[in-house]
């Protein structure tokens, strides 16, 4: 018997590449996935510094695409399109297109500052006494996790590195330069990490080809303030010298040798990419139930919603008609993530890394990692039943309730938003010299609810700002974690929709693929078309959860505050 041929088909390919690992996914046009791989890159890490090579994450890009092809039973005749996402590292490379390190050990493989590396805290803190007008587009002030302060490090500590870099790229662009050869950067990239400002952009909104769009959103005076002045020769060459809305077609498509890399089709077309997060708010924020979609005014409804995008960090996305100016929360940014409108980001850096942290330091934590291993299931798993077994044994009235007296301030990696202080540390009130599985679960059970208060800060922040923000979306690696998700309802206080594809970066990154391919016009139809609900947990409707979680929150807020204090107080001794 032979098979008919399949290339009738409209497959879209998404490429994400995170912190650990390089993933491909499949989607046909209805945004379902028919396949999706994963491939491990390497990392370096030394202190503040953390490293990447661009050249393994090409090759493990590589893997990924060509094994989810052979899972998906899709050929490269029927991918019709291809979108990119990653994290928000800054990759250097020379004139050749060959890798710079940027790294103090020399080593020329590592050319990537990865998006957690915090070498540049001086560096951000001189940038933000610049007082520069364009540090109010994110919201007040740089940090060490974007790239003006990164290229300033590189600049004063790796001379030769900063002569030899013949473009600066975030991971994003970079791939889709690589792909393709057409060095257009993102709006998405660099309004958000590079200072660009994406509204020098808004009367061109409507011409045909915004492809070509003259890097005019670059404000020279601010380079030249901060010791930076000579990015902005050759037209801002080194950083940008077209800027695109995402999804824009770029260049003719896969060039041969990237197509035969990928085992693709050359020509194949490929969209101005999104950075991770962002590309997870693309692939999430249409997946509404009907009847919601269709109750509120439709450019009203999106307004309301904000997108956990919850992985080793977490986003949180919300967007707006108007530009709201939120202090500590980055924004606003125009069209970085939907076009024509502005971007709210807020963001906690260690959330997912948070719990592998608290869980792996742990005496017992060998021993449960084995018994959830021989069982098949997840660390989380074990640990969720173990606390549901605990409520019993000791007659709690709900999970939660387990934790009263364990406290925890999440901010192990410093606090990104709302009170936006990289010097922040984690605190941990309540530890006793137990040390069973028992002990292990109620810290667990108590991270997960320091991270859901660090939501509701940002939320609550977010909407006394301007926002009104009534309704969350949950994606990426902890939102398939069931106890995760309904904390974060219950602490919140809204509902929160889970997506039909939890895959949303990888949908998000095939959605800028469609709409190069010109199967969509717009990235929102695109959305409107793929993106689906899955299944909405609401919060608790005992009037005694949400009495308790007040009173925790209230401790979780008072925790900072005793912090400040405590460094005060030693700041003051040490003077």
């Amino acid at each position: 018997m032979t098979l008919l041929p399949t290339s009738f088909r409209s497959v879209f390919l998404g490429v994400d590449v995170g912190t650990g690992s390089a993933r491909a996914g499949l989607f046909n046009e209805d945004g379902k996935l028919l396949g999706s791989a994963s491939s491990p890159i390497q990392i370096w890490k030394d202190g503040d510094c953390v490293e990447q090579s661009s050249t393994d994450i090409w090759l493990a890009i590589c893997t990924a695409v060509k094994t989810a092809c052979s899972l998906g039973n899709v050929s490269k005749e029927e991918v019709k399109g291809l979108g990119f996402a990653a994290t928000c590292s800054l990759v250097a490379v020379d004139s050749e297109g060959e890798p710079v390190t940027v790294s103090l050990s020399g080593d020329t493989r590592r050319n990537i500052i990865v998006w957690m590396d915090h070498r540049a805290v001086k560096q951000a803190e001189r940038i933000n006494a610049s007082n520069s007008p364009v540090l109010q587009y994110c919201g007040g002030g740089v940090s060490p996790e974007m790239e003006p302060p990164k290229l300033l490090w590189v600049k004063e500590n790796l001379q030769e590195s900063w002569s030899m870099a013949f473009r600066w790229m975030d991971l994003s662009d970079w791939l889709t330069y690589k792909a393709t050869g057409d060095d257009t950067r993102s709006l998405c990239t660099t309004v958000c990490k590079w200072t660009y400002l994406g509204h020098a952009h808004m009367q061109q909104i409507n011409e045909k080809d915004s492809r070509d769009m003259e890097a005019c959103g670059w404000d020279d005076g601010f380079w030249e303030e901060i010791g930076l002045g000579d990015l902005v020769d050759g037209h801002h060459a080194k950083i940008g010298r077209s800027v695109a809305f995402p999804g824009h077609a770029l260049g003719s498509g896969l060039t041969l040798n990237a197509a035969k890399e990928l085992g693709l089709m050359a020509g194949t077309p490929v969209g101005t990419a999104l950075i991770d997060a962002h590309a997870g708010g693309v692939g999430v924020m249409e997946s509404v139930p009907a009847s919601d979609s269709e109750s509120i005014d439709d450019e009203d409804a999106i307004s309301r919603r904000m997108v956990l995008i919850c992985g080793t960090s977490t986003c949180h996305m919300a967007v707006s008609r108007t530009k709201l100016f939120i202090p500590g929360v980055w924004g606003p940014f125009w069209s970085a993530m939907l076009p024509e409108y502005w971007l709210t980001e807020g963001g906690q850096s260690s959330t997912g890394s948070l719990l592998d942290h608290i869980i792996e330091n742990h005496v017992t934590s060998p021993h449960l990692a084995n018994r959830a291993a021989s069982r098949r299931i997840s660390i989380f798993d074990m640990l969720n039943e173990m606390l549901e077994s605990m409520k019993q044994d000791e007659g709690s009235p709900f999970i939660a309730a387990l934790t009263n007296d364990i406290h925890i301030l999440p901010d192990f990696h410093g606090n990104r938003s709302p009170i936006a202080d990289p010097k922040s540390k984690g605190m941990i009130s309540g530890l006793t010299l137990g040390a069973s599985e028992k002990q292990l679960a109620l810290l667990y059970l108590a991270t997960v609810q320091g991270i859901a208060y660090g939501t509701r800060h940002i939320v609550e922040h977010c909407n006394a700002n301007g926002h009104k923000v009534d309704t969350l979306l949950a994606c990426g690696g902890l939102a398939k974690n069931r106890l995760f998700v309904q904390e974060h309802a219950d602490i919140i206080g809204y509902p929160i929709i889970l997506p039909r594809e939890n895959e949303s970066v990888l949908l998000g990154s095939a959605i800028l693929g469609s709409v190069a391919s010109k199967k969509y016009p717009t990235v929102r139809e695109a959305m409107k078309a793929m993106n689906a609900a899955g299944q909405v947990v609401h919060q608790s409707k005992d009037v005694k959860v949400k009495k308790y979680h007040d009173a925790k929150y209230s401790i979780f807020r008072d925790l900072y505050e005793q912090q400040q204090k405590h460094r005060s107080l030693m700041a003051e001794a040490l003077a």
